[in-house]
């Protein structure tokens, strides 16, 4: 366990933490700018078993913030070439990739192989299906959003408690809404995808406060931040 070694040193974890690390098992859906921090660091935590499902392959325009591939990958599958690097990451984790959409018909045979889902998608349709799907299962689902320098995260379905409809209740209204721009600075997507990673690591070890019920933002031009209750 010596790769473990510091965060077995900390009381929240020690070794019965580590143990239930490598017993769990979290599913990422989307392996891109929030997906790759994700996946990286709950990978080298010792999570046992990873699932990533993307069915995007690697553009240049990904590399500023895509920090899990090169540009030797442009073109191909995101899913299967995030894999390649988090198993030479950590050769104990057993990581499985899913180079398709997560869709109404794969989504809950998928879904019910895992006790966490962590949201690395950027769109509306896609996070209403995996709350309504984590629900029916009874599946935590940790959600993280990014835009422009902003970023906010949550827990939904913790413990029976908030879902992401609470958040969000008019599905048609949302799925509406316009298309945002597309522009983000690269950091913001690093920090939200770490800030995920560390709720999915509190959970599993049974440690510290859960954002379940509540919401936290940043923004990164002004460095403000603050928590909402749901």
């Amino acid at each position: 366990m010596e790769r473990y070694n510091r965060q077995i040193l900390l009381p929240e974890i020690g070794q019965e933490g580590q143990e239930r690390l490598k017993k769990a098992r979290v599913l990422i859906v989307g392996v891109g700018g929030l997906g790759c921090p994700i996946a990286l660091y709950l990978a080298g935590a010792g999570v046992g078993t990873i699932g990533l499902i993307d069915n995007d392959t690697v553009s240049a325009s990904n590399l500023q913030r895509q920090v899990l591939y090169t540009e030797a990958e442009i073109g191909l599958p995101k899913a299967v070439q995030a894999q390649k690097h988090l198993q030479a990451l950590n050769s104990e984790s057993d990581i499985k990739a899913y180079p398709t959409r997560l869709t109404v018909g794969n989504a809950e045979e998928i879904i019910e192989q895992y006790d966490i889902i962590v949201d690395g998608c950027d769109n509306f349709e896609t996070r209403y299906l995996i709350n309504d799907v984590c629900v029916r299962l009874d599946k935590i689902y940790v959600y993280g959003a990014i835009r422009d320098f902003d970023g906010q995260i949550s827990v939904f379905n913790y413990k029976g408690g908030k879902t992401y409809r609470d958040l969000f209740p008019d599905e048609a209204e949302m799925l509406s809404m316009p298309q945002p721009s597309k522009g983000v600075i690269g950091f913001i997507p690093g920090l939200i995808g770490c800030a995920e990673a560390n709720e999915v690591v509190k959970i599993i070890c049974g440690y510290g406060d859960v954002m379940s019920g509540k919401l936290w933002y940043i923004n990164l031009k002004t460095l403000e931040t603050y928590t909402i209750l749901l």
